[in-house]
């Protein structure tokens, strides 16, 4: 039987001894992972000139000159730190290749907190059943639209929450640690935003791009 594959806090551990291969091992591990990251956040104009890998590998040799000071102080999750490098990253590339004009760090970060239409689709095709059968799938086109009109409605910190749990697929730890939260408040507020939703489907909603 193979031995099992360490894990992310074994990894650390033996990073923090000096192992280099683990080292390698643990900054490749969540490789994919970012860049799924990225592609979903990445304004469209940027992604014309870049591709989500080019973002991915600068935040990882990133990562790797600050791993050490990372292990001393370990001030949130792994993953939860290496995805703020890549989204630092990744607006930095936004003001380098899309911006017209002088704008601030935070404006530009602002903007990046919105998802892409094509990421805000995808987060209303998740948060609707699937089904399998013709009529089923006709109802699941028909749900998407209106859930897709509703996320355009809901606040802007409801609507992260749930791209944060539901398209990224980042655990209450993880969520936590992201929003400088407790664990317990991510649960309440996504209850509550999950709720809000439902009250913005079960009212009248505009036609999509009306």
């Amino acid at each position: 039987m193979a031995p099992a594959e360490p894990d992310t806090e074994d990894l650390l551990r033996l990073a923090g001894e000096g192992d280099r291969t683990a080292r390698n091992r643990l900054l490749l591990r969540h490789q994919d992972r970012l860049r799924s990251l990225v592609a979903l956040r990445m304004d469209r104009r940027l992604a014309a000139r870049l591709d989500p890998s080019d973002v991915v590998q600068e935040s990882l040799a990133e990562a790797d000159r600050r791993l050490e000071d990372y292990l001393r102080r370990r001030p949130m999750p792994f993953y939860p730190w290496l995805r703020q490098l890549a989204l630092e990253r990744l607006v930095d590339e936004h003001r380098r290749h899309v911006r017209s004009q002088k704008r601030s760090v935070h404006r530009e970060e602002a903007r990046l907190s919105f998802l892409p239409d094509e990421s805000a689709q995808e987060l209303a095709d998740r948060l609707v059943d699937r089904g399998s059968n013709p009529s089923a799938r006709l109802r699941r086109e028909s749900e998407r639209d209106r859930v897709r009109a509703a996320l355009t409605l809901l606040g802007e910190n409801d609507r992260e929450l749930l791209a944060l749990r539901h398209l990224e697929q980042l655990s209450v730890r993880e969520i936590a640690a992201v929003l400088g939260i407790s664990e317990g408040a991510v649960k309440v507020r996504q209850v509550r935003a999950l709720k809000r939703l439902r009250d913005l489907l079960a009212g009248d909603l505009p036609e999509e791009g009306s």
